[in-house]
């Protein structure tokens, strides 16, 4: 993720304060349906940390984020949480996981380097491992306050994703307007 927005004071600042009243109980619910409790899990793109805390009162989670200024923020207002700085395409760890949560993050990415993200988290999976995302919905391309925005429908989901992870929903759900968003659960398929 190249964008910069993430990568100043103002903007972390800007972003927290925008986020304050998204609520994503309802996206992590699908989550906590499929995967056990207590499953170690990786977050990309924790940001402010808000579906961190969530998420971590069911399961160890390691937060992560490409801004260091997130990271930053995110270990001050959350001491004892785990947290690193990591790039969502190339997810340079070697932590293994049985999940892999990230909420509005993955749209910053181009196809291209989506699927490199898609072939790392499930080279970063247990076997058996979840994946839970969601983008917003729609076709296209923009560029927004400076990030990079990808739209995505179900079928592009469906055609990245399927190689790698036995797709178990794709839905539609509102974030903001009716229908506005998207979340892919998928579980990660036997060797390939």
């Amino acid at each position: 993720m190249k964008d910069k927005y993430y990568h100043t004071k103002e903007s972390v600042e800007e972003y927290i304060e925008l986020a304050r009243d998204v609520d994503s109980r309802g996206l992590i619910e699908k989550f906590k349906q499929i995967l056990p409790h207590n499953s170690k899990v990786l977050e990309i793109g924790s940001g402010p940390g808000s579906d961190w805390k969530i998420l971590s009162t069911t399961y160890r989670v390691i937060g992560s984020d490409n801004s260091s200024l997130f990271v930053d923020h995110l270990r001050t207002n959350n001491p004892g949480g785990k947290f690193i700085e990591l790039d969502a395409i190339t997810l340079d760890t070697n932590i293994k996981f049985e999940g892999i949560y990230s909420n509005k993050v993955l749209h910053h990415l181009k196809d291209s380097e989506l699927v490199d993200s898609i072939i790392r988290q499930y080279n970063l999976l247990r076997p058996g491992g979840i994946v839970c995302h969601s983008f917003w919905k729609g076709e296209g391309t923009e560029d927004f306050k400076g990030m990079y925005v990808n739209y995505q429908t179900e079928k592009t989901l469906k055609k990245m994703f399927e190689d790698y992870f036995e797709i178990l929903s794709i839905e539609q759900y509102k974030e903001f307007e009716e229908s506005d968003s998207l979340v892919i659960i998928g579980r990660k398929r036997n060797a390939l």
